[in-house]
């Protein structure tokens, strides 16, 4: 068997300074750029296969052994085993591809890709946009595989506020927070030499999205999951804290590059983002909501923005242009960051 260090360890050492290794460098940014494409190109890979699939297995594994436990150490040990066999899958699957580092490579961009979902972020708003155009009882269908709400008798406008709603929150947990801790932990492996590096920049963000995959099955207050679902959704809040309010700002942004209302943009998020019962959903939401000068409503629950021009089909497709701008300039100045720390550094 070929050694492991004549294969990756050029890639993972450091010179005799300490300077972390430029193709240790170019790995964690080619990686990151091909995943993105892969995503972009291909979008998600199929449910068989699909590590979110496979992490929703686990957690109803556990879920299933644990929730007879009527108190809140029931979640915690969800969230201990879950993570756990997570971890002990992911370190298999390594050992088993570091024997070829193209190999390695492959598997490490492709499961990257899989830790958000641009494409189909993007993608659904504008099917529903396009279900809309052709019958209102199709795009309700649509958009029930969206939010929790009952959609039977939405109106027009109340299907369209669903959507923007779910695209523009989404964007922090399916791109912002994966990406941002995969790049805050890389400028870590490359000035702190630790074992297993690759191993370990991989799990950070497959972590984050079994954090966030607990939330969306366990986390709601109901009699069932009201103990079981507690740590999942305060671990969930804890790790979205700063990338919603990053990703908010950015939709500021691209508000103002758009054309858009960017100043209203701010001002709405300042104002309404505390307004959703979850501390980080609303910062995307309602800076959306002011950006486009609409009212994004959820009955009984919140009601970002004012109800300045009437809401219709037609802003969905204004918030996707809005979604991606956001995403691409936040893609552009996480890579650009990470290259000027490390060439500073």
């Amino acid at each position: 068997m070929i050694e492991y260090n004549e294969l990756i360890g050029n890639i993972l050492l450091t010179d005799a300074n300490g300077i972390a290794s430029v193709k240790l460098f170019s790995f964690i940014i080619l990686a990151f750029l091909i995943s993105f494409a892969i995503d972009m190109i291909f979008g998600e890979l199929p449910g068989r296969i699909h590590p979110v699939v496979i992490m929703g297995s686990i957690i109803t594994f556990f879920r299933n052994r644990f929730i007879s436990i009527k108190n809140r150490l029931s979640g915690l040990l969800v969230v201990l085993c879950a993570g756990f066999a997570l971890s002990i899958i992911l370190f298999i699957i390594y050992l088993i591809c570091k024997i070829n580092i193209v190999l390695l490579f492959i598997v490490f961009t492709v499961l990257l890709s899989s830790t958000y979902s641009v494409n189909m972020l993007l993608q659904t708003a504008i099917d529903v946009k396009n279900d809309l155009n052709d019958d209102i009882e199709k795009a309700r269908r649509s958009v029930s595989y969206l939010v929790s709400r009952s959609t039977d008798e939405l109106t027009e406008s109340f299907i369209v506020s669903a959507v923007i709603e779910s695209m523009t929150e989404n964007i922090t947990d399916s791109y912002v927070a994966p990406i941002l801790y995969y790049f805050i932990f890389g400028l870590i492996i490359l000035f702190y030499p630790i074992d297993y590096r690759l191993y370990f920049l991989l799990l950070i963000p497959m972590l984050y999205r079994l954090s966030n995959t607990m939330d969306a099955m366990l986390g709601y207050k109901t009699e069932e999951l009201i103990h079981i679902g507690f740590f999942a959704a305060k671990i969930d809040d804890i790790l979205n804290y700063i990338p919603s309010r990053i990703a908010g700002v950015f939709v500021v942004i691209s508000a103002y590059l758009l054309g858009l209302d960017g100043k209203n943009s701010f001002r709405v998020m300042m104002r309404d983002a505390r307004n959703c019962p979850s501390p980080n959903s609303g910062y995307t939401m309602a800076s959306t909501a002011g950006a486009l000068n609409i009212q994004l409503i959820k009955k009984e629950t919140y009601i970002l923005g004012d109800n300045n021009k009437e809401i219709t089909a037609d802003d969905i497709a204004k918030a996707v242009n809005l979604s991606r701008l956001s995403i691409i300039l936040f893609t552009i100045t996480v890579v650009v960051l990470f290259t000027l720390v490390y060439v500073i550094l």
